[in-house]
């Protein structure tokens, strides 16, 4: 009988960014070879269990936060991949976010409500939150925007901010310019974020617009109030781990390979459900583009909704927003149509309509022209 591998997960289950990667690692088991895993109960950053010093198994998916940990993982001298940024242990594979996408996704969503002034709030102990800040920076530059950066102090994950940094960032937010778009590096940061606008009686989403990242959703929906999110594809990062780990096992070479998984997109809610538009004609225009792309409009339809030529609105849609009124009808459904790829196994026919489009063969078109895939080989990619 083929031998059922020993498999060790040195992955905390107190967040929902690694039980999502746990659940895509099963996901991975459970089509192919089963595996025989030790999952030791543990916090982020804890101390890797005393059992893995005597352990004699065949590969470790780890999230290798800390010296501690990178020193067992060598010690133990199997196959092993990396599920953090931390990159502590050179030579071995890591699968992580795609952090310049998920600045992006960030970005392009409150550049829509009409932001020009921004924020960053950020914890420098994390390459992931560095590599953020870097990429929204420069995302809200090229779009003609301000950033302003706080970066915490706080020294442990997720303890509640010390009397000194709760003032440093209380002071940070009355001193924004309002209106304020702002990114915070990760969902508990964004939920100490509205707890301080709270106390500062500052308005969110109308003073502050405030979206964060990883989409935990018990975490965002008990905020208040409810916390906007670019949603990780944690399940296709937890697959991709495995099948790394399934290839070294059978005596592959992957070297130092760096697998960064783009995000799904946006869980909007209340914390940036609003338009930081001044000019009414136009924040008219985008709440009409937003209820009503994916029901086949065209900017002939807008017009009729909106009392304004279609030059003097492209023109004020440009100055404005930076993009025409076409444009973003073409992104709201393009989005659309990445959301139904990914989320969902409907034919390509149903995903057309849902999105908006006529034909399967123009949404395929249109779709290409905005990403550089096709609807299936999107489709193909995020599950890969």
């Amino acid at each position: 009988m083929k031998k059922r591998r020993s498999v060790a997960l040195l992955i905390e289950t107190s967040n929902e960014y690694a039980r999502g990667l746990l659940r895509g690692i099963m996901a991975y088991i459970r089509e192919h070879d089963p595996w025989s895993i030790h999952l030791p109960e543990q916090g982020r950053g804890d101390a890797p269990p005393r059992w893995l010093a005597g352990w004699h198994g065949d590969g470790i998916i780890a999230r290798i936060e800390n010296e501690r940990i990178a020193r067992a993982v060598v010690r133990v001298g199997v196959p092993t991949v990396d599920v953090s940024a931390a990159r502590l242990v050179p030579g071995i594979p890591w699968v992580e976010t795609d952090d310049e996408a998920f600045a992006q996704a960030a970005a392009e969503h409150l550049i829509e409500r009409g932001f020009r002034q921004f924020g960053f709030c950020g914890d420098p102990r994390f390459n992931w939150s560095k590599w953020r800040r870097r990429h929204f920076e420069r995302f809200v530059v090229q779009a003609g925007g301000t950033c302003h950066v706080y970066e915490s102090t706080i020294d442990s994950d997720n303890q509640a901010p010390s009397s000194h940094e709760h003032r440093r960032l209380l002071a940070w937010v009355r001193q924004l310019p309002k209106p304020t778009g702002v990114l915070a590096c990760y969902d508990i940061r964004a939920q100490q974020l509205l707890d301080i606008c709270r106390e500062a009686d500052i308005a969110v989403p109308e003073e502050v617009a405030v979206i964060g990242c990883d989409n935990d959703e018990v975490l965002c929906n008990l905020a208040a109030p409810p916390l906007s999110s670019v949603i990780p594809n944690t399940h296709g990062s937890g697959y991709r781990a495995a099948s790394l780990l399934d290839r070294m096992m059978n005596g592959e070479s992957i070297g130092e390979t760096a697998c960064l998984m783009p995000p799904f997109g946006i869980a909007t809610r209340q914390s940036t459900d609003v338009l930081a538009i001044d000019d009414p004609e136009v924040a008219g225009a985008v709440r009409f583009i937003r209820e009503h792309a994916c029901d086949g409009i065209n900017v002939a339809d807008l017009l009729s909704a909106v009392p304004l030529t279609r030059r003097v609105l492209e023109s004020r849609f440009r100055r404005i927003l930076g993009f025409t009124p076409h444009e973003m009808i073409a992104k709201t459904r393009t989005d659309r149509v990445k959301q139904l790829l990914t989320e969902t196994d409907l034919p390509m026919p149903t995903i057309a309509e849902r999105a908006g489009f006529r034909h399967v063969e123009y949404m395929s078109t249109a779709f290409k022209n905005r990403t550089g895939l096709s609807p299936q080989q999107y489709r193909a990619k995020t599950r890969e």
